[in-house]
């Protein structure tokens, strides 16, 4: 009897410090989260009010080659608040963007040839599939973070400077 009583205290105190061990006090670490892609700013992008003063500026990367164009935003998980990307066509056409891949909302901005802004959409829906249109002729197309265009007052018939 003495010896299972014994027996059941040694199994009761190593039990005991495998809890403790698996139970340890150290943080752990977070796991990492995937930050995507990374903007990589080759310019200054600024916003003009119809007055011709500057309201505010960007950092933008420029995409102006098609695959750049393609890829746009796509991936991107964090974009810093003054930043944002550029995309240049050959002339003014109809354009229309998506949210697919996308998972920031942006404000997605229309200009055309003149540098005139000419659609705004707010805070798109990330990972849409919804077209968003031009409906206008567009050369250039900004995106920037979801609400920067309000936050700014940036409106429609105003223009950009690069």
């Amino acid at each position: 009897m003495r010896l299972n009583l014994r027996l059941s205290k040694i199994l009761i105190t190593v039990f005991i410090a495998f809890l403790i061990s698996n139970c340890s006090t150290e943080k752990q670490e977070p796991p990492k989260q995937d930050k995507g892609r990374l903007v990589t700013p080759e310019s200054t992008l600024s916003f003009i009010n119809n007055e011709g003063v500057e309201i505010t500026s960007i950092e933008i990367e420029i995409a102006d080659l098609p695959d750049e164009r393609n890829q746009g935003l796509m991936d991107v998980n964090t974009l810093p608040r003054n930043y944002g990307m550029l995309f240049i066509f050959d002339g003014d056409a109809p354009r229309s963007f998506w949210m697919v891949n996308t998972p920031l909302p942006l404000d997605i901005m229309y200009v055309n040839s003149d540098s005139v802004i000419v659609r705004i959409y707010q805070n798109t829906t990330p990972f849409s599939q919804a077209s968003l249109p031009s409906e206008a002729p567009a050369q250039y197309v900004v995106e920037t973070n979801g609400g920067f265009s309000l936050t700014h007052g940036i409106t429609e018939g105003m223009k950009i400077l690069f």
